[in-house]
């Protein structure tokens, strides 16, 4: 449903540290997706990540290490991404993709973050452009639309990661949006750091309690 809408914040995650450099990331990575595959992913795709030896540790409730990202980005293609889109990258975005160059799966109706090469305006995406012209055709969207017009497109499939170049922070990090076209209201974070560990936590809460009820 398309209408006027507030952006909200959310209180978790808003105190989590910043992870900034590669090896903070690749670390998390790593937990994010051993808890994936253990918590969000259905048959049919355990069977398109896993092995069978992987399977079986599984069944057996046993730890599964999986990396769900790509290679790191080169320095040199993170500048030229910064270059063609005229910005540069706040660091806990420039240290995730030193970590790895895109990944493929998140706990949102977002299909995976985009390698450094293909980030860009959402204005200027397919889906992105559809969504701003639609919201724009709608009285009393104005605030939403300006968003769009000057964030940049990080992450998409039903729903869209956006960053904010024009709200930085005092450590240098923009503003990130989860945004949900079907229901409009972005959700805003004070980083893509944040924006990223509100899907592991979501899913270390549903870990937690599957464990309490068993």
């Amino acid at each position: 449903m398309i209408g006027v809408s507030e952006t909200t914040e959310p209180d978790e995650n808003a105190d989590a540290a910043v992870l900034t450099t590669p090896q903070e990331w690749r670390v998390f990575l790593e937990r994010y997706g051993e808890l994936y595959v253990k918590v969000r992913a259905d048959g049919e795709e355990l069977v398109d990540l896993l092995d069978d030896d992987q399977l079986e540790v599984l069944d057996q409730e046993g730890r599964v290490e999986l990396w769900l990202g790509e290679a790191p980005a080169r320095e040199e293609a993170l500048v030229e991404s910064e270059e063609r889109l005229g910005v540069r990258f706040p660091p806990s975005l420039r240290g995730f993709f030193l970590a790895s160059d895109g990944w493929t799966r998140l706990d949102a109706w977002v299909d995976g973050v985009h390698p450094c090469d293909r980030v860009l305006w959402m204005r200027d995406s397919d889906a992105g452009g559809r969504v701003t012209e639609t919201y724009d055709s709608i009285p009393g969207n104005e605030d939403d639309v300006q968003l769009f017009r000057r964030c940049v497109e990080i992450a998409r499939g039903e729903d869209f990661w956006l960053l904010d170049p024009t709200d930085v922070g005092p450590d240098g990090e923009w503003a990130a949006y989860e945004f949900a076209p079907k229901y409009g209201n972005p959700t805003k974070y004070p980083s893509f750091s944040a924006l990223f560990h509100s899907g592991y936590e979501s899913m270390d809460e549903d870990d937690d309690g599957d464990e309490d009820m068993g």
